[in-house]
């Protein structure tokens, strides 16, 4: 066999043994728009319960009309890197508009909030540096990190006394700037990071606090500001990263947004935002227009939260064993990875759209079922979710 055919064989056997797992992902088909319900493509129709779409933003008229607006004023794409000729009006707009709404000076947009993260550190910060991150941040917090020749310190997950434990380490081994960086709402668990505490322990010890929002932005707090609303610290972050993707219309597209000398040298220096195409014109006016709804009432907003209110407490009722909390990512505990298969697949036969999560996604023995609330479903549909919930459940004896 040669060198190459091994390589493909070593791939095939690789492959083969995630299937032998479980641990396999399969992709699953839809035919239609985001919505509380959607189609897949052998023609089922089906609550769904597991889109990023919080505020039901991604197939909203008004956001729909405004990117057909776009689209015919600023084209399809701008074929080009923002500093060579890939910098429209609108893209200006976006990023001030977003500043504005988050308490910043200036925001930076990017391809993807992976990107945000994975051009932020390397840029800010050099190998006398250190950034102290919780050991539960997203993968492209991680990536990013790895990509900077900061040092690195890991704390326990949303753990205050082990933070302080990490920047005591920090300033002992003598660094020069220290930046906190965690997840406001952390994906897989719904959980809100304690960020009027962290603030506080991040100036008693100099360091700079940034978060990443992307589970957050458009909802979280009063005006859906973001978590640093809900915390009590609005304005008081030095640097946030987050997305268009989700509750901003979920299309596509991220940001970094912060202090203007700050969002200056990203642009100066970050490598995905100097080597990848502009955001689209389309998203960007849909952007806008979703930002234009959100300042204008928190009807969406209060929506969510009644729906996530109502379907906790239904599925707790129900004897799911489900991650505390009152944010509308809702994770069903089922702990072994084909029973979660399992549960999902049963679940779309009785009509509703959820996905499992396993490793990697989440550690080894964590698998679920990860529910996601809208401000589109309306009481009749997740009744009608919590029915199914409840047989699947019992049929295959995880619930009484």
């Amino acid at each position: 066999m040669s060198s190459t055919e091994a390589f493909y064989a070593s791939i095939r056997a690789e492959l083969d043994a995630i299937r032998d797992a479980g641990l396999y992902k399969r992709e699953r088909i839809i035919a239609t728009p985001q919505g509380a319900r959607i189609r897949t493509a052998d023609g089922r129709d089906v609550i769904n319960l597991c889109a990023n779409n919080y505020l039901g933003l991604s197939s909203h008229p008004s956001v729909i009309d405004a990117a057909h607006d776009a689209l015919r004023t600023h084209g399809y794409g701008l074929s080009s890197v923002r500093f060579i000729c890939g910098t429209q009006d609108l893209h200006k707009t976006l990023e001030q508009r977003l500043a504005r709404f988050l308490g910043t000076e200036d925001t930076i947009l990017y391809g993807s909030a992976f990107d945000a993260n994975g051009g932020l550190f390397e840029t800010l910060l050099g190998p006398d540096d250190a950034v102290i991150s919780d050991e539960l941040n997203h993968a492209s917090i991680i990536d990013g990190i790895r990509l900077s020749k900061a040092r690195r310190y890991r704390y326990k997950h949303n753990d205050l006394e082990d933070l302080r434990a990490q920047l005591r380490q920090a300033d002992a081994d003598g660094v020069r700037y220290k930046l906190v960086f965690t997840d406001g709402v952390f994906s897989m668990d719904g959980t809100v990071a304690r960020l009027d505490a962290m603030r506080a322990l991040c100036d008693e010890f100099g360091a700079l606090l940034g978060i990443d929002e992307c589970h957050a932005t458009g909802f979280m707090g009063a005006r859906g500001r973001g978590t640093h609303e809900a915390r009590g610290v609005f304005g008081k972050i030095d640097i946030i990263t987050g997305t268009l993707g989700k509750a901003l219309g979920g299309a596509s597209g991220g940001f970094t947004s912060g202090r203007r000398e700050v969002i200056d040298l990203l642009r100066q220096r970050s490598r995905p935002y100097l080597f990848s195409n502009t955001v689209a014109p389309a998203i960007v006016g849909g952007s806008i227009a979703v930002l234009d709804i959100l300042e204008g009432s928190t009807e969406l907003r209060d929506k969510l939260a009644q729906n996530t209110a109502f379907f906790r407490a239904g599925i707790a009722q129900l004897g799911f064993d489900i991650k505390p909390g009152d944010h509308p990512i809702v994770p069903i505990m089922v702990y072994d990875a084909d029973k979660a298969q399992k549960l999902a697949d049963r679940l779309l036969e009785l009509g509703v759209y959820v996905v499992g999560f396993f490793f990697p996604v989440v550690p080894k023995g964590q698998a679920r079922i990860r529910v996601q609330m809208s401000a589109v479903h309306d009481t009749a549909t997740l009744q009608a979710a919590l029915d199914a919930f409840a047989q699947a459940g019992r049929e295959l004896g995880l619930i009484r």
